[in-house]
């Protein structure tokens, strides 16, 4: 963004210092929101009695901007608009009042309680968000044709995201490093060298409900000078925010539980102001701002936008985030609990079972949002994502799974309605038997999103499939 207005005319120069009072009512609404608390947010965003009744035709819900291009009043204000020197949409592509709107609730959600500066731009899917997030750090920095350049991630990853890494990512020749077991910290060590831009971890992880340490993973990036990215997908920041804890960027396919109506896909990066890379270091504002270069830079030249309708159908799911977490957290408990004690049942990974290795740790971490206020203790709550392991084979398995009556059989999760899919068949189906085994998805593995229904009734489905093995 250029800062020079020397060659400017004086029209641009005025519209510059109209956009500058815009930018600073804008920081006096952010610096107003973030005095509110979780729920607040969730409802308003950015989108207070000023933006409804000065801009929006006194709407009391976000407009949808249905709009391919915003038209402008003079040649002066499209100069200054299209040089970035005042706040503007110019293009769905770039930007749109309604994604507007959405990114600033995320970034503030996201950011909650941490003090941080952040920023946000949505993406037209879960996997774009991903791609948008790690490419930028995955650049060469010597004119060397065979300049060796890797990442460390986690091996317990969505199986897109696995292919993006392992397919991908690595026709373009970088290199993907696993950890198979995340929650091994020496592990992560041994993989990072000089050539390593990032680590990237999915807590907690789809299907295997695996987890790790934020605060100690941040510690090892950022003493290599390298930025951690961490998926909170299933989390949601209602129960988790990494960037409290020393993450970088987070990101999340909005498609899933921040969204549990399941109308339409997307996804959201959420960055920190000044992240840790000290390897990529150009362009400054990359460093800066990274959520808001993205997507004022390759999110504009490569498209990965989000549809004004689907970023409206966001925003409404958003409100009830808190609440709705706590809900099917809760049913969820109940289910995990039931399922632990069945006789035809191998295991379950749950991070609220205190039989789970990982719920200690995971307790740390994951707990609602604002349930501690007034000097109370905080809640913990894991979310509604949990898998378990069906006695027997997977021939056994598919009995139990196509048993189900109310229980959707489906790819999908973090749906209100209750889901299931068994992932070496689906969602991991493509991986190959070595890359599932690392990852640790038997044939025997049920992936288990519970909805919004009665805990009884959902108990009740899974006794009907069980009753087929």
């Amino acid at each position: 963004m250029s800062t020079d207005l020397s060659a400017y005319t004086a029209g641009v120069h005025e519209y510059v210092k109209k956009g500058e009072e815009i930018m600073r009512g804008r920081a006096e609404s952010v610096k107003r929101m973030k005095q509110c608390r979780f729920d607040t947010i969730s409802v308003h965003g950015l989108y207070d009695m000023r933006e409804a009744l000065d801009l929006n035709q006194g709407s009391i819900i976000e407009p949808a901007y249905m709009s391919t291009s915003q038209a402008y009043r003079d040649s002066d204000e499209m100069e200054a608009g299209l040089a970035y020197l005042i706040p503007n949409w110019c293009y769905a592509r770039i930007a749109n009042p309604t994604t507007y709107y959405l990114e600033w609730a995320l970034a503030l959600l996201e950011g909650y309680g941490s003090g941080l500066e952040t920023s946000a731009v949505v993406t037209s899917s879960g996997m774009s968000a991903i791609m948008s997030a790690v490419e930028p750090f995955l650049v060469k920095l010597s004119q060397a044709p065979d300049e060796p350049i890797n990442f460390v991630s986690s091996a317990h990853v969505y199986g897109g995201t696995f292919q993006q890494f392992n397919v991908r990512q690595v026709e373009k020749g970088r290199q993907v490093r696993w950890v198979p077991d995340p929650t091994d910290l020496s592990a992560w060590e041994a993989q990072i060298d000089e050539h390593t831009r990032l680590l990237y971890a999915e807590l907690p992880s789809n299907p295997t409900i695996n987890f790790c340490d934020i605060e100690k993973l941040a510690e090892i990036a950022h003493r290599h000078g390298i930025p951690l990215i961490v998926d909170a997908t299933v989390a949601t920041p209602a129960l988790m925010r990494p960037l409290l804890h020393g993450a970088d960027v987070v990101i999340h396919s909005v498609s899933k539980s921040l969204t549990s109506s399941g109308m339409g896909v997307g996804g959201v990066i959420v960055s920190r102001k000044n992240l840790v890379s000290e390897k990529v270091t150009e362009p400054p504002e990359m460093i800066a701002d990274f959520a808001t270069w993205v997507k004022f830079l390759p999110y504009r030249d490569n498209g990965p936008s989000m549809n004004p309708m689907q970023a409206l159908l966001v925003l409404n799911d958003l409100r009830t985030l808190r609440s709705k977490m706590d809900l099917v957290s809760q049913s969820s408990q109940t289910v995990a609990e039931w399922l632990e004690n069945h006789p035809k049942i191998e295991r379950v990974d749950y991070l609220g079972l205190n039989s789970n290795p990982l719920h200690d740790l995971a307790s740390r971490y994951m707990y609602l949002v604002d349930s501690d206020l007034d000097g109370a203790t905080p809640v913990n709550r894991y979310g509604h994502l949990m898998s378990f392991r069906v006695k027997g084979s997977g021939e056994d398995t598919r009995r139990m799974f196509d048993g189900f009556e109310m229980i959707f059989r489906a790819t999908d999760l973090g749906r209100i309605k209750s889901v299931a899919t068994i992932p070496s068949i689906s969602t991991h189906q493509q991986l190959g038997e070595e890359a599932r085994s690392m990852a640790d998805v038997p044939p025997n593995l049920i992936r288990l999103n519970v909805g919004g229904e009665h805990p009884d009734d959902i108990i009740a489905d899974l006794e009907r499939g069980l009753a087929k093995v």
